[in-house]
């Protein structure tokens, strides 16, 4: 991660989110809220090339699950999702070094479903578009 990156989120108001297994690989995720709607964003490291040295097609699918499962959960207000679906479509690609950000939307709420849209970009361009439905999870006790 360069710390000039980090730096500039830092200065527009972007935390590191709090991760745990897996997502410790890919991250650190920032996150924070604009205009009460959740937003998260990545800085693309050589850890997250592909064979081209580009970043690699399951990082993009990982920040958007997570950024899409993050939304439900912050929408629902409930602690435990799943995701049933994740559908993902690449616009373009995304250079190492690239600041990934993304502002998942709410589509439709019911009591069990929540359906998640994502666009991940680089500045403003597209790079991805993610849909995603999750299952709200009985709480384990």
């Amino acid at each position: 991660m360069t710390v000039k990156a980090a730096d500039k989120l830092k200065s527009d108001g972007w935390k590191v989110a709090e991760t745990t297994g897996f997502l410790t690989l890919i991250g650190p995720l920032w996150e924070r809220l604009n205009d009460g709607s959740l937003e998260l964003a990545l800085i693309t490291e050589d850890k997250h090339h592909n064979r081209r040295g580009l970043v690699q097609g399951g990082v993009i699918m990982t920040f958007a699950d997570r950024a899409c499962g993050m939304a439900a959960r912050f929408v629902s207000g409930k602690p435990t999702l799943a995701t049933v679906q994740l559908d993902t479509h690449f616009a373009d690609a995304g250079k190492i070094g690239d600041i990934l950000t993304t502002r998942p939307r709410v589509v439709r709420s019911t009591r069990s479903l929540i359906f998640i849209t994502a666009e991940v970009t680089v500045d403003k361009r597209c790079i991805a578009m993610a849909n995603g439905v999750f299952k709200i999870l009985k709480n384990e006790s």
